[in-house]
């Protein structure tokens, strides 16, 4: 068994194989997963080469979650739904939409992220969409200055979940800029009391991540 092992390997670094699922799940176990991206994508890229529609949505996935390369990120984003007419893709088990726009927010796109999410809300139901969506449309808004329709968009996620820690801080940002520290100060507390359910992976960091520090400092800095 060690030495067939050894031999398959041998035949994807010799690119020897035309089988587009062993150069990527060679790069997803051997290098992705240690973080080695430069050498994962050499044969990433061979997998993406022989099975496109297969392969470009993790590697876009890739691109966007842990290399933040967020413009090739839409590029294999866009080029999968380019394959796919008349249907809403999936990347690694998530939405394109979602993806797309959470790549325009990196790129502090705020207007695009927005189209983006809400396409996301359009093809899979209100009731159905990844609560973040919500999340992601109030921080766009906030960024833009639009503070009303910020706090509209964090009560969207607040009325899928109560345990939403990130709109409670989405909406007390809001509210201190609208000068209603009352609100803002009722919104950190619930902030902080459900920081335990925040948005989480121990292998990503996501764009609209938040810390109980954060929170904290804001709490501080609003009550002086």
């Amino acid at each position: 068994m060690i030495e067939k092992v050894k031999e398959n390997s041998q035949r994807i670094e010799n690119f020897e194989s035309n089988n587009s699922k062993d150069y990527m799940e060679y790069s997803v176990v051997k290098f992705n997963k240690a973080g080695d991206f430069h050498t994962g994508f050499i044969y990433l890229n061979k997998a993406v080469e022989l099975n496109p529609s297969s392969h470009l949505g993790y590697r876009g996935w890739i691109r966007l979650r842990k290399i933040r390369d967020y413009d090739n990120a839409l590029s294999d984003f866009n080029q999968l739904d380019s394959l796919t007419p008349n249907f809403v893709d999936t990347a690694w088990g998530e939405n394109i939409d979602f993806l797309r726009g959470e790549c325009y927010f990196g790129k502090k796109d705020y207007k695009k992220a927005i189209g983006n999410f809400n396409l996301n809300i359009i093809n899979n139901k209100e009731d159905w969409v990844d609560i973040h969506t919500f999340v992601y449309l109030g921080l766009c808004e906030y960024e833009l200055g639009n503070y009303k329709k910020a706090i509209s968009e964090f009560e969207r996620a607040l009325k899928q979940s109560e345990f939403t820690p990130e709109s409670y801080f989405g909406i007390a940002k809001a509210y201190k800029k609208l000068g209603e520290i009352e609100k803002a100060n009722e919104n950190i507390l619930n902030a902080e009391k459900n920081i335990a359910y925040k948005r989480n992976d121990i292998y990503n960091e996501f764009l609209n991540e938040i810390y109980l520090s954060e929170i904290l400092e804001f709490k501080k800095q609003l009550n002086k």
